[in-house]
This record gives structure tokens, sequence and C-alpha cells, in this order.
């Protein structure tokens, strides 16, 4: 499985992250059940940055105000939550963390081929019908069923080689306890770009099951 780094992130002081569970911790892994979510999410395509960068755009729009209120006239701008996450794949699954861009594999060897699926997961006091509509039709709002995800954590600059041993990784962990991957790998990342290095908090995500 393959998986490219992602290049945005959300403001630091944006603290909700989605609900959990720890099934399992096992540093730097762990397992988790992470709680229905609701999810703002965009296809965009292009080269990593570009496809990136615009999706990230659409859903901030979003977020920031380009939506029409259920409760009141005008618009409603809606709380970001961490971490951002970015998953190659091109098939439309039940399952993400937080914000997420997929990319669309070629020939099913999960080489991207330059589209994207980027997500934001919406704060826990909403609903599907208390969001506020997005005015722009490529801003779609969905709902995620309960999902277990394998985790890997590490910290430091992300690069594609990075990314790719730390997915590498987790994959070679969770054969060993017998968990078969459900979904492409989700790199997730919790701190803005300006972020001291050793101090990044960043995630590989994998959702599975048991053989």
């Amino acid at each position: 499985m393959a998986l490219i780094a992602l290049i945005a992130a959300p403001p630091a002081m944006a603290t909700e992250e989605p609900r959990f569970e720890l099934v399992e911790k096992s540093e730097p892994f762990e397992l988790r059940r992470y709680a229905p979510m609701i999810i703002a999410e965009t296809l965009v395509e292009g080269s990593l940055n570009d496809g990136s960068s615009a999706g990230f755009r659409l859903i901030a729009g979003y977020i920031f105000g380009n939506n029409r209120s259920r409760t009141a006239e005008g618009s409603e701008k809606i709380e970001m939550t961490v971490p951002v996450t970015m998953q190659p794949g091109g098939q439309k699954i039940a399952m993400t963390a937080p914000v997420t861009a997929e990319a669309t594999p070629a020939d099913g060897s999960g080489v991207p081929a330059g589209r994207w699926r980027m997500h934001f997961v919406m704060p826990a006091q909403y609903t599907l019908q208390t969001l506020p509509v997005p005015n722009d039709p490529r801003v779609v709002l969905r709902e995620i069923a309960e999902q277990r995800v394998a985790v890997k954590v590490f910290s430091g600059f992300v690069t594609e080689e990075r990314v790719q041993q730390e997915t590498a990784a987790l994959l070679a962990w969770m054969k060993e306890r017998g968990l078969a991957p459900l979904a492409p790998p989700q790199l997730a990342r919790y701190n803005a770009p300006w972020s001291i290095p050793f101090l990044r908090r960043n995630e590989i995500l994998v959702q599975y099951r048991h053989l």
C-alpha cells in the first residue's frame, strides 16, 4: 500500500479530535475504536500539492462561512478539528479519520493518478440535520460508522520516504497480530506547518479486521 505525504494542516488552536476508545497501546503503535463521525468531503484532481491545496481550500471555505445555516439567516462558522489526513484510494470507503484526501490508483497498484479525496471531521456537537448546507456542491456531508483503526505515531518532518517507512512498520505490526487492512492507509498531521519538528504529532492510520 502506498501513501503520500500531506501538505496542509489546521491551526494549532483547533483542539477537538474525533472520539475514540483506546483498545491496545504498544508504543508507538495503537489500536483504536473510533465513534461514528460526520465529515465534509470533496474530490479533486491534479498533482499531490495542487489537489491537496484545492481540497483544503474548498472545505476550509465551507467551515469558514461558504455555507447556508439551517438555524439562522446567512452563513455559519464551524470550528476546525484535528488532525488533517491524507489517504490514497480510488473507491469511496466507509472510513476516514478527520480530514482526508485520497489518490485514485491508475491501475490498482496503489500508484496515485492525480485524484484526491479530502475531508474534515465535523465537531461532535453537530448532526447531519444541524450542520450548515454547503454552498459549493463539490463539498458533501456524510456520516461515517464506527471503525477500528491501527495507528503508528511518529514525530518530525513528513516526507514521502518517511511516510513509506512508517506505513511499512505499521502494516508489519498488524500482520504480526493477525490484522488485515480494510482500506488504504492514512497520514494524519496534528500541527501547523511552522511547528517545531520534534514536537509534531503525526500518525499513520489503517482500518482493520481480524483474520
